[in-house]
């Protein structure tokens, strides 16, 4: 099989330059993507995008179908209105020539529970293909789509936390045997 020649570019999102601290699926991401149809680039390798793990790395993810949630775009989640203005202003302590992700994934996750609390208090509009009010319909049938292995990583992903850095496999026993 003979395949054409291509070239790209390979590139972590959250190498992408960004105001809250990395780069994510937002403005950067598109006008990368566009940058590469310009200069004629066909391939974006993007390293697995699921969560980081241990050592901050895309390849030790808690979830095979999880996607990392520092990659939503904090500017959307403002558009619909579940931001305010004031929850995008950056970090000082974010450095736009280097990723921390000690101080960007706390920053990030408040503002993800605080735009999740708005959207589970939000009124539900009759048209989820275009109301950002109507999410929540969209939520249900994704979480209905999904659920061969959602509610398992919600699980997972609350005992994790719940026991800290403690490795599955040290946590008591009738729970790393899921009894």
């Amino acid at each position: 099989m003979r395949l054409p020649r291509a070239s790209g570019v390979l590139l972590h999102p959250t190498s992408l330059p960004g105001p809250h601290g990395a780069g994510d699926f937002g403005p950067a991401a598109r006008h990368f993507v566009d940058w590469l149809v310009a200069a004629g680039q066909t391939l974006w390798q993007i390293l697995p995008l699921g969560g980081i793990g241990g050592g901050n790395s895309p390849y030790t993810s808690s979830s095979a179908f999880a996607g990392n949630v520092l990659l939503i775009d904090l500017a959307e989640l403002h558009a619909c209105g579940w931001l305010d203005a004031a929850d995008l202003s950056p970090d000082r302590a974010f450095d736009a020539q280097r990723v921390d992700f000690d101080a960007v994934v706390p920053w990030r996750m408040q503002r993800l529970e605080k735009a999740h609390r708005r959207f589970a208090s939000a009124p539900r509009a009759s048209d989820p293909a275009t109301d950002p009010a109507a999410a929540g319909t969209r939520l249900a049938a994704f979480c209905a789509t999904q659920a061969g292995w959602l509610d398992d990583h919600a699980l997972f992903m609350a005992l994790a936390e719940h026991h800290g850095a403690l490795d599955w496999a040290d946590w008591p026993p009738a729970l790393a045997a899921r009894e």
